[in-house]
């Protein structure tokens, strides 16, 4: 029997699907992800698929909002489902080995480590995932190994995985996966050679930003994903870099666009396909874990108060109970807004900050403008200062002291096409009514004021009558203390009856003295090294 195989078709059919995504199938939602994938994510997790199934490795570059997370997880939910399907096909023996295929090793910056697993927790709850992290994990070989073998995905980070390497090296993992590649941009860096050391069926990287400011960061991203496919460092400099960014070679230009687009998918909101297949207002959660200094101070608050609350009654205990929000909400924010001592505001002491600075520095370089919401006026004062002076972005700031004079300069010189992508800052008060600031289509809630309606109704200064692109709403949770209590404790009165919750945090006052305690106690999830 003669078997009609040509290789140089399978090739082409290959490319083909490759090159045109949107020709991919889409898959079928996995049965136990929960949650509903939209065509273009299932279109997404097909490529993935499809990339594996050829041994091929790519960079999912979707813009930021678009879902990068959920689509990895749903890959992760189907092959898992796929190995079960296979395994019933097979001997008690074999399927067992089918099943037990090594863990996944996500690596990401330290800000989105907590982030990352309590989206696994909401989306696929039976995957079995561990942060690797903390004075506690596991730190001889044997231990480590034997921790993966019982976890489907392991979360670190990039300082992690540069100092615990020797642990990372002695697994074989199924797939690795870098968050934020653009880390490894560096490829002489020793935190880029320790990563490309370990050892992984598969290798995944995503990013908003595969090329920051050099052509380089682009080559060390496919060195990871596909070692020697872009020749060595020196000669993709001389082949490719230089002719392109120095002589604006637009032959070279296109030869490398040729070579890295099957291997690239990205997305971005302004795609026609993409609108109709978004809800006008797409909200998320951003989970954030504590620095040492911010879990120090958390913790030595929740101590006085407790001492405070033995003996306080009436009045006076409304008081201290407020006061302790007041408190621990600006030591979830920045150890400098609580110490009041003009230390530095630097995102090393706040991982919120730090997440801040990334997503906005993705955001401007989509072109795109955004507001910032605070209830604080130092932490406006301070983040407008940071963003300016030393991230120099084109920046507005509203609160309770502005001039109506000014404030309406600044919303016109904002709204105007001419201003290129700006970020307003407002605090919520002052920002919260009554101004269209519809050139935003992105909206953060740096600290929460714990009633949806009015976080609803700042968020409307973007999301309203004159908005022509989809808004994406985010929402910074500090992991493992007050802020994540309340705010299941406002999606569980949601659910009720929103009239429940008032303009104010008052109705937290109500709480007796056990069930404050339990809400203001500090979680050891909190804590990321």
């Amino acid at each position: 029997m003669e078997v009609d195989f040509s290789r140089d078709r399978t090739l082409v059919t290959m490319m083909d699907k490759l090159n045109n995504k949107s020709a991919l199938v889409p898959i079928d939602n996995p049965k136990h992800l929960n949650g509903q994938l939209r065509e273009y994510q299932k279109r997404g997790v097909s490529w993935l698929h499809y990339l594996e199934s050829l041994g091929l490795n790519g960079c999912l570059a979707d813009d930021m909002g678009l879902g990068k997370t959920v689509q990895v997880i749903a890959r992760m939910v189907q092959e898992k489902e796929e190995a079960i399907q296979l395994s019933q096909q097979f001997s008690q023996k074999q399927s067992q080995q089918i099943e037990e295929m090594p863990p996944t090793l996500l690596i990401a910056p330290t800000s989105v480590v907590g982030n990352w697993l309590r989206e696994v927790e909401k989306f696929a709850p039976h995957l079995k995932a561990a942060v690797h992290h903390g004075s506690d994990r596991p730190k001889s070989k044997k231990d480590f190994q034997k921790h993966c073998q019982n976890h489907d995905l392991l979360i670190t980070s990039f300082a992690l995985a540069r100092l615990d390497n020797a642990l990372f090296d002695s697994v074989t993992w199924h797939r690795i996966v870098l968050d934020e590649a653009q880390n490894i941009k560096n490829p002489k860096a020793a935190q880029t050679k320790a990563i490309l050391k370990l050892s992984a069926r598969h290798r995944l990287a995503l990013t908003g930003t595969p090329v920051e400011n050099r052509l380089m960061d682009l080559w060390s991203i496919f060195n990871f994903l596909n070692p020697g496919y872009l020749g060595k460092q020196a000669q993709f400099r001389r082949t490719f870099e230089l002719p392109i960014q120095r002589d604006n070679d637009r032959s070279q230009s296109a030869i490398l666009k040729k070579l890295v687009e099957p291997f690239i998918l990205r997305r971005v909101k302004t795609d026609e396909s993409i609108i109709k297949d978004l809800p006008a207002k797409v909200e998320q959660k951003l989970y954030c874990n504590l620095t040492k200094e911010q879990a120090s101070l958390y913790e030595a608050t929740v101590r006085d108060v407790e001492r405070q609350l033995e003996s306080a009654e009436g009045i006076q205990r409304k008081g201290v109970i407020l006061s302790t929000l007041l408190k621990l909400k600006q030591i979830c924010n920045h150890p400098r807004q609580f110490l009041q001592d003009g230390s530095d505001f630097t995102p090393a002491r706040s991982h919120k900050l730090s997440r801040l600075s990334d997503m906005v520095t993705e955001a401007i370089a989509d072109n795109d403008s955004l507001l910032i919401f605070t209830q604080f006026k130092e932490m406006g004062d301070a983040l407008e200062k940071y963003l300016r002076q030393e991230q120099h972005y084109n920046t507005y700031y509203l609160h309770g002291g502005t001039s109506r004079q000014k404030r309406d300069r600044m919303m016109a010189e904002f709204q105007s096409s001419e201003s290129g992508p700006s970020i307003f800052i407002l605090s919520l008060k002052a920002g919260g009514v009554g101004i269209t600031l519809t050139k935003a289509n992105h909206v953060f809630h740096f600290d929460r004021w714990w009633n949806p309606a009015v976080e609803d109704q700042a968020t409307d200064r973007a999301f309203r009558i004159g908005q022509k692109k989809n808004v994406f709403v985010h929402k910074f949770v500090a992991i493992g203390t007050l802020e994540e209590r309340i705010d299941q404790m406002i999606e569980d009165k949601k659910k009720l009856a929103s009239s429940i919750i008032g303009a104010d945090e008052s109705w937290l006052t109500e709480l007796d003295n056990n069930a404050f305690k339990q809400l203001i106690a500090l979680n050891k999830t909190a804590l990321m090294d």
